[in-house]
């Protein structure tokens, strides 16, 4: 497997687990961020759009193939840098514990990381060579 499918690959499953996990265990998902919202029933409807939305965009980056690739690579980024700041926004403003920011601020820079990197890589690799 070649580096370009290697990060793109690790971006989808990524993504697929976290999906998975919103869409099908909101409540886990809450517990292991170490939020009271576990137990509260108004989390459960956020957490399923989260995960299909995420679980979408992880079969995007497994299925999608041509011209079309490159928008879902730029949307990649896009997203996972927003979710990084909002992740670390929320930290710094109490409205999650610090612990939760921590993680959350990790992964979404992880995939924004792997985002990148797969979007350079197929971007390199498109390019005409001289």
């Amino acid at each position: 497997m070649n580096i370009r499918r290697t990060t793109a690959t690790a971006l989808s499953l990524v993504r697929l687990f976290n999906g998975a996990v919103g869409l099908f265990l909101p409540r886990k998902m809450a517990r292991q961020l170490g939020s009271p919202m576990a137990e509260d029933k108004t989390f459960v409807y956020p957490a399923r759009m989260f995960g299909i939305r995420t679980l979408v965009l992880g079969a995007d980056l497994l299925l999608v193939t041509g011209p079309r690739r490159n928008v879902v690579l730029k949307q990649a980024m896009l997203i996972h840098a927003v979710d990084t700041l909002a992740a670390f926004y929320a930290g710094r403003q109490g409205e999650i514990s610090q612990q939760a920011a921590k993680l959350t601020t990790t992964i979404s820079a992880v995939n924004t990381a792997l985002a990148i990197a797969s979007f350079a890589i197929e971007s390199s690799e498109a390019s005409p060579r001289p």
